[in-house]
């Protein structure tokens, strides 16, 4: 068993800045037509309260927006921005894919052929583009719009979504819109170029913003994605890869900063990862794992030292770029399953976002706050397939209780018990009910005995735990009569 002994003082403090929350993935835009989609995204913002949600396809055909030269619909678009302002969401906008009737091509990407070549004429694209931004500041006040983010395309340095992968055209592509951007709603901000990682991704970044710079066009921030899947191997519609460790995707962000850096005029420019998350494919058995809820938990924990915003793709299992899921657990990328069952990496992201008050401590296991009512709270995770023991000393003073929820092989894990189940592909309503108990984590409470000022609390975590707790003093507010130990 690996030991672990933490000793906190009342003056302790490390650099944390809390940016779980700030932006959630989707899959395309018109699939928050869907009531599941819709019930599903409300469960996750109860418990993460996300600032801001991002997803493909506003212009993609399944939208409805390109109705000819000069011709647009706004009727579904309207009703996707209002359903995500009634959740708390903000859009950020990523612009594309290309109407079918804007594109120079016949090239589309994923089962509901989204169209990934330029547009056949530039200025068609830019009205596209202005009058739709023009239609959401109308509908929604120009000072509530510029609050929204707008990146420009999708990972165009890969060959499946920008056709050719050509950089020539993508820097066209973003030289028009991000003029056209600023004309329909000048203080919006724009970025990208939304690239994932791979060979010469850092080139990609580096020629965007040389680009940018001789052309003095407008960037306000940077964007990019980072995954941790490696080599894949194939088991039916299944992928299945190792993982890269956490620290790469860290490593990959630092290096994308200091390419930064080399441009005086961007050097302090937010740098947003708009997509994160272990496996790039949505039939990956991972995102469904405890294992995954581990990752994440050691990548929130380190995100913020070299991003300003990062969004985890995706927020829900109402998700179509290989096909409809088929099965209640397939691998999508989803905080939640279909029929609205909690994965275990929804636990993390609830117990990172509902951190509040002074980081004090910091490191590959845990992260530890002093609550601004004077407890702490923290959250302990276990990447090692052996048993890690964690031991915190911190001071507390008179009766005090610690408040602790779990997630492990046996604690919050719907996967495990549907795998027992059988893994039905059709669920009972009793079946429904039963997984989503089995998705909760295990929640209990400890008295803590104070000794000269301070409280020690002792932790066992099994292989890829997760453990959210708070410690705090008890205020004790008796009633004359009433006995708890009358009937123990």
């Amino acid at each position: 068993m690996n030991r672990k002994r933490i000793e906190i003082s009342a003056y302790d403090k490390v650099p944390f800045r809390n940016l779980t929350a700030y932006c959630i993935g989707t899959g395309r835009m018109d699939l928050a037509l869907h009531q599941e989609y819709q019930e599903q995204l409300k469960m996750v913002q109860e418990a993460c309260h996300f600032s801001h949600i991002r997803g493909h396809g506003i212009f993609s055909d399944q939208m409805g927006i390109y109705q000819g030269e000069g011709k647009y619909c706004f009727t579904y678009l309207d009703r996707v921005m209002d359903s995500y302002l009634k959740n708390g969401l903000r859009p950020f906008l990523e612009l594309g894919f290309m109407p079918e009737k804007l594109a120079s091509g016949t090239q589309t990407v994923f089962y509901w052929k989204g169209h990934v070549t330029p547009p056949k004429n530039m200025e068609d694209w830019t009205s596209l583009v202005k009058a739709t931004l023009r239609h959401l500041s109308s509908r929604y006040g120009e000072q509530e719009v510029a609050c929204w983010p707008c990146e420009i395309w999708n990972e165009p340095n890969l060959t499946v979504f920008w056709e050719n992968a050509d950089k020539d055209k993508y820097l066209d592509l973003y030289e028009a819109t991000a003029l056209a951007v600023k004309e329909a709603v000048p203080e919006m901000k724009v970025g990208g170029p939304a690239i994932c990682g791979g060979e010469h991704s850092l080139d990609w970044i580096r020629d965007f913003l040389s680009f940018c710079e001789r052309r003095n066009l407008p960037v306000d921030f940077v964007t990019r994605h980072a995954y941790l899947g490696l080599e894949t191997t194939k088991k039916g519609r299944y992928t299945y890869h190792d993982m890269a460790d956490p620290s790469a995707m860290i490593e990959e962000l630092r290096q994308t900063r200091l390419i930064m850096q080399e441009f005086p005029s961007y050097q302090g420019l937010p740098l947003y990862v708009t997509e994160f998350n272990t496996s790039y494919n949505p039939f990956c058995p991972i995102h469904d794992t405890n294992l995954n809820a581990v990752i994440c938990a050691s990548l929130l924990s380190r995100l913020s030292d070299v991003a300003d915003g990062y969004s985890y793709w995706t927020f829900g299992d109402v998700f179509e770029e290989q096909g409809i899921p088929f099965r209640p657990f397939h691998g999508g990328f989803g905080l939640t399953a279909n029929g609205r069952i909690p994965k275990p990496t929804f636990w993390t992201f609830a117990f990172f976002a509902g951190l509040e008050g002074q980081a004090v401590y910091r490191d590959g296991n845990c992260l530890v706050f002093k609550g601004k009512e004077g407890g702490y709270e923290g959250i302990l995770w276990n990447p090692d397939r052996e048993e890690t023991q964690i031991e915190l000393i911190f001071p507390l003073e008179g009766e005090c209780v610690e408040l602790v929820e779990l997630v492990d092989e046996t604690s919050g894990n719907p996967l495990k018990a549907w795998h027992e189940l059988g893994e039905p592909a059709d669920l009972t309503e009793q079946d429904l009910a039963f997984l989503r108990s089995a998705a909760k984590p295990h929640c209990g409470t400890l008295p803590l005995k104070a000794e000269n000022g301070f409280v020690t609390v002792s932790h066992v975590l099994s292989s890829h735990a997760v453990l959210h707790f708070k410690a705090r003093r008890v205020n004790r507010t008796l009633e004359e009569g009433y006995d708890y130990n009358f009937y123990r």
